[in-house]
């Protein structure tokens, strides 16, 4: 609704026949096009979020005798950004080399079995490797078995 105000007459412009104005004010925020533009914010992410992969690629070392494992099982993963970073996943969890240690001995507290399975990318050296399972024996595990793939013919 327009706002009807008088005009001064000591301001000393304007017109002398006119005595008041009218003036519209904004006395509410249009959020409609607010609306909208979230709403395509969303229908974006919700197509985008199944797209997007969280994890990384390990390239693992192929084996012509190796066995399907068929437990559930605690796997360290090793991946090539650890030459960099010094960095180990447990799961879904990053950790850092120097904390892996007591972090597997906060697993095994949870968990009865010591035993893990060890996936490194085939670009890691073995020097890489040992400094990783040095890490899992000081955090108590007994048994590393190292995970590789299949030969496919």
């Amino acid at each position: 609704m327009p706002k009807v105000q008088p005009i001064d007459s000591g301001t000393g412009g304007g017109r002398t026949g006119r005595s008041r104005r009218v003036v519209t004010t904004l006395a509410e925020i249009n959020v409609v096009p607010l609306v909208d533009v979230m709403l395509v914010l969303l229908i974006i992410f919700m197509v985008a979020a199944p797209m997007m992969n969280p994890g990384f690629d390990v390239n693992l070392p192929v084996s012509v005798r190796s066995q399907a494992i068929s437990e559930e099982r605690t796997y360290i993963t090793v991946p090539l950004s650890f030459r960099k970073d010094h960095r180990v996943q447990i799961g879904p969890e990053s950790v850092r080399i120097s904390d892996l240690g007591e972090r597997m001995r906060q697993l095994m507290q949870v968990n009865n079995q010591k035993q893990v399975f060890l996936r490194c990318d085939g670009a890691i050296t073995v020097q890489e490797q040992m400094q990783v399972m040095d890490r899992l024996r000081e955090g108590g595990i007994e048994r590393v078995g190292i995970v590789t793939r299949t030969e496919e013919k």
